[in-house]
């Protein structure tokens, strides 16, 4: 039998969410690698979904997603960020991954390049090369992280069909500025270019900053694709619901690839994201309020340890700078250091970069945990800063 695989699968790397949390519970540690909660998430939430499971039905939901969380959806984002939908906008997806997925099937054909800002979340590349399309980088800089159009427009080509846009950021916690978005909304529109905009954590706001949207700046409803995330909404993240929202047309054609990829997504979870979408805002605006806290916790505890924080203003993550916190090591082995003798996971940036060896010396950290686990990985952190400083 030949067993030959696909090599641009079987060439691939374990991402290194899954090796950082594989290597947390081998070694019984903090997981501040991979991002997500160490909470359960809203009781009530769980509790419409668990309604849903035992009343609702369980058989197939219609494939662009039940009307009740199409109509939610669109007006969830009029209401809190006066997008004019309706629910022909919207394609519900299992988690806002596969919406990247469907997205760039839909959108790319062989040959288009698409622009990638670096450091990047590990997906992109390797579903823009699956849709055939090639990822062309730029990258951002830090401690700021901005936007350098002028970089951005020297990489764009003929062949350039889109830019992938991540805002806020994973993993610098940057919120781009509107001036910024209005300068690359100008470069969209004098080059042709679609926009997927990945906005799964517009609601994690550590900052004053409003989220904007690419897809509310003028000329920009019509080529912009905007991705979200109930499960980082509502903290759920193993829920794995998303939303594709789009000009109804490209809606529909994302649709059609998201039919031969999940096809839909469990029916009760739909019903109980359309209910937990409709909440007042003042219930969004207690959960980042919640995030704010614990990231001042453990960035004002780290900093009090020698550590160089770099500043956040959305997501769940923080970023320090190993070499300015006096580490003379490289981020991958500081961080595979920290897991098995400290008891504490980190993302090494290196692992976000097309070209790793090009990365700053920076690692990531998720501080959507506890108080009490915050206050216990400042000290495991603090004991590793120790023994590997220069």
């Amino acid at each position: 039998m030949n067993l030959g695989f696909n090599s641009s699968f079987s060439d691939l790397p374990t991402t290194i969410f899954e090796v950082m949390s594989g290597l947390a519970r081998t070694h019984e540690a903090i997981n501040l690698g991979q991002g997500f909660p160490d909470s359960q998430g809203p009781e009530a939430l769980r509790r419409l979904a668990c309604d849903g499971l035992m009343t609702g039905s369980n058989q197939y939901p219609p494939m662009l997603g039940i009307p009740a969380l199409r109509t939610a959806v669109a007006e969830h984002y009029g209401t809190h960020q006066g997008l004019e939908l309706s629910p022909e906008h919207v394609v519900v997806t299992s988690g806002a991954t596969e919406a990247l997925a469907a997205s760039f099937l839909a959108l790319l054909s062989p040959g288009d390049e698409v622009i990638v800002l670096d450091p990047a979340y590990d997906a992109y590349r390797p579903l823009i090369a699956r849709a055939g399309g090639v990822a062309r980088t730029v990258t951002l800089r830090p401690p700021l992280w901005q936007l350098d159009l002028t970089e951005i427009e020297a990489a764009i080509t003929a062949k350039t069909r889109a830019i992938v846009l991540n805002n806020p950021m994973n993993p610098t916690g940057r919120s781009f500025s509107h001036s910024e978005l209005m300068g690359l909304a100008r470069l969209c529109e004098d080059h042709d270019l679609i926009a997927i905009c990945d906005e799964v954590w517009e609601h994690v706001r550590l900052t004053d900053q409003p989220h904007v949207s690419l897809f509310a700046l003028p000329g920009m409803a019509e080529r912009t694709v905007k991705i979200g995330s109930a499960g980082k909404m509502f903290g759920v993240t193993g829920w794995k619901v998303g939303f594709v929202c789009a000009e109804p047309a490209i809606a529909k054609v994302i649709g059609k690839a998201h039919q031969f990829l999940t096809f839909t997504t469990a029916p009760h979870l739909q019903a109980a994201v359309a209910q937990g979408l409709g909440w007042d805002k003042a219930w969004f605006e207690e959960q980042a309020v919640g995030y704010q806290a614990a990231y001042h916790l453990l960035r004002s505890g780290l900093m009090e340890q020698g550590f160089h924080v770099l500043n956040s203003e959305a997501t769940y993550f923080m970023c320090l700078d190993l070499q300015q916190s006096g580490i003379d090591r490289p981020a991958l082995e500081f961080c595979f250091e920290a897991v098995k003798t400290f008891g504490v996971a980190a993302i090494p940036l290196q692992s976000l970069y097309e070209k790793p060896e090009e990365a700053p010396p920076i690692i990531r950290l998720c501080f959507a945990k506890q108080e009490a686990v915050l206050h216990d990985a400042i000290g495991r952190l603090a004991q590793a800063r120790q023994a590997m400083s220069a």
